[in-house]
């Protein structure tokens, strides 16, 4: 049985780490290179970083960030923000990241997921879906949450199977920053619709809440920012949890 797995996650704006609730009201948090280091040391399986506001403001993704984190740690590592091109991908593989994470572009252009998991393969190809709950339907959003699309998340997800992803990376822009639990009954939905592993995102606030969406939820992998960011949960602490809990998680 494949392990789950833990990954905190650095949003990064003007080369710091910041957290907000329903995606805005932005804190600083700290420094990435140092909280990056710091997970890893403290035995997460992995750590995203987005450059949340890279695709709002038409930039690239920190390259600079991105050379120093691939220095101070032996975990693997996902880069997203504002990446919308071959170019774009083998940068970021160049400067060390394992994995990149493409979202307000694959949406834009469709076939980009094809193009890149070709090129360089699906298995670091992640793409990441923001959802928010309106009414019954989960709507995804682009442009850092900020613009509703005419997307479902059920339907964009398998499309984005289809079309080669090797992960998906899905925040409920509903639970975001809530620390309320995750979008356990969307989240065993996505994993009944797709093959492809998924990591859940959005609403992490106590250690129950990671055991519930792995049972519940059926997720693969659980990323969160401020519960381990302002030291309300520690990494190995966790684990333990879900140790108990006949979770299978590497200690």
């Amino acid at each position: 049985m494949l392990t789950k797995r833990i990954i905190p996650c650095l949003d990064i704006k003007n080369g710091r780490t910041v957290k907000g609730v329903n995606f805005i009201d932005l804190k600083d948090a700290g420094d990435p290179v140092f909280l990056a280091k710091q997970y890893a040391d403290m035995g997460a399986d992995e750590i995203v970083l987005l450059d949340i506001s890279a695709t709002l403001e038409g930039r690239k993704t920190m390259r600079n960030i991105v050379l120093n984190v691939a220095e101070h740690i032996n975990i693997p590592f996902t880069v997203g923000g504002g990446i919308s091109s071959i170019d774009d991908v083998s940068e970021m593989l160049n400067c060390g990241a394992d994995k990149i994470s493409i979202n307000s572009s694959a949406i834009k252009r469709p076939d980009l997921i094809n193009e890149l998991s070709q090129k360089f393969g699906s298995q670091c190809i992640t793409v990441a879906i923001d959802a928010k709950k309106i009414g019954s339907e989960w709507v995804v959003h682009t442009t850092g949450g900020t613009i509703a699309t005419n997307l479902n998340l059920f339907n964009w997800a398998k499309e984005v199977e289809q079309r080669g992803a090797g992960e998906l990376l899905f925040t409920s822009m509903t639970n975001d920053g809530t620390k309320s639990g995750f979008a356990n009954e969307a989240l065993a939905k996505l994993s009944k619709t797709v093959n492809i592993p998924i990591i859940a995102s959005g609403g992490a606030g106590i250690k129950k809440h990671f055991v519930d969406v792995f049972k519940k939820g059926k997720a693969d992998a659980a990323l969160a920012a401020s519960i381990f960011h302002y030291g309300n949960l520690t990494i190995v602490d966790l684990k333990r949890i879900l140790k108990q809990q006949n979770i299978q998680v590497r200690l």
